[in-house]
């Protein structure tokens, strides 16, 4: 009888040994799926502008975008791209764009989209008008603060 109990607590001991080996296992699966899926969300809005909903059954899943986004890693270069001579120095750097200015440039594509859409359907187009008009004019003092 304390063979069967003896053989009883190891198979028992076995079990709480998978068993945590099993859960560690998902748990770490389960982040790495999670962080693939905010890359890919991340990497949706940079590309596409809009955000990358989940499947309606899905109700818990919060991602929120960063307000910078990581910079892509480039994919090595041929060989022959790389005996083409440098461009010159004397080229200065790009200035960084005002993060107002790209937020307006953005605001302004939208509302010239919804007018030109409104005025394809044939739809009053009066307070769209006046949103492009206020929206250059923002964008307009904005570039001139600068």
């Amino acid at each position: 009888m304390s063979n069967v109990i003896t053989d009883y607590q190891r198979w028992k001991q076995q079990g709480e040994s998978l068993r945590t080996q099993a859960k560690a296992a998902i748990e770490a699966r389960f982040k790495e799926l999670l962080s693939e899926a905010a890359q890919l969300a991340e990497e949706y809005r940079a590309d596409f502008g809009a955000t990358l909903k989940p499947p309606n059954h899905i109700t818990a899943f919060r991602y929120k975008a960063t307000g910078k986004p990581k910079p892509k890693k480039s994919a090595a270069k041929p060989a022959a791209a790389k005996a083409e001579p440098p461009p010159p120095a004397a080229a200065e750097p790009a200035a960084k764009p005002d993060k107002k200015i790209v937020a307006l440039t953005k605001r302004l594509e939208g509302a010239k989209k919804k007018l030109d859409a409104a005025k394809a359907a044939g739809q009053p187009t009066r307070n769209l008008e006046d949103k492009v008009y206020e929206i250059e004019d923002e964008l307009r003092l904005a570039t001139q603060a600068v």
